[in-house]
């Protein structure tokens, strides 16, 4: 069964960086599609990017606008077992919990993001 654990967030002011990073303690993620979506408090989820298992090509969400996709960027770190998401010139408006969510098994291509982490809290502000 897999299992997120997200790490990585903080406080930050606005211009700075952070590295998520979500992992499984269960699996190996190699073959497993992961995302990551955020939700600001009051806000609606918010998909951000993931990156596919079968061939690691990175897809953004449809909502999100290229200034986003400039400053947010996946990896996947097959050695630590990791997919990381680098946030750069954050905003204040980029305040939320940050999720990562897999399919429940390898090779679904993303049809199936079924499993969540426990989120990790990204704070920006002056």
């Amino acid at each position: 069964q897999v299992h997120l654990v997200e790490s990585g967030g903080g406080s930050v002011q606005p211009g700075g960086s952070l590295r998520l990073s979500c992992t499984s303690p269960t699996v190996s993620l190699h073959d497993y599609c992961v995302g990551w979506f955020r939700q600001a408090p009051g806000k609606e989820r918010e998909g951000i990017v993931l990156i596919s298992g079968i061939d690691d090509i990175p897809v953004y969400d449809g909502s999100i606008d290229d200034s986003m996709k400039g400053r947010f960027t996946i990896s996947r770190d097959h050695a630590k077992n990791t997919v990381n998401l680098q946030l750069n010139n954050l905003k204040p408006e980029d305040t939320a919990v940050y999720y990562c969510v897999a399919d429940p098994a390898p090779n679904l291509d993303c049809g199936r993001l079924e499993v969540r982490g426990q989120g990790t809290l990204v704070t920006v502000s002056s």
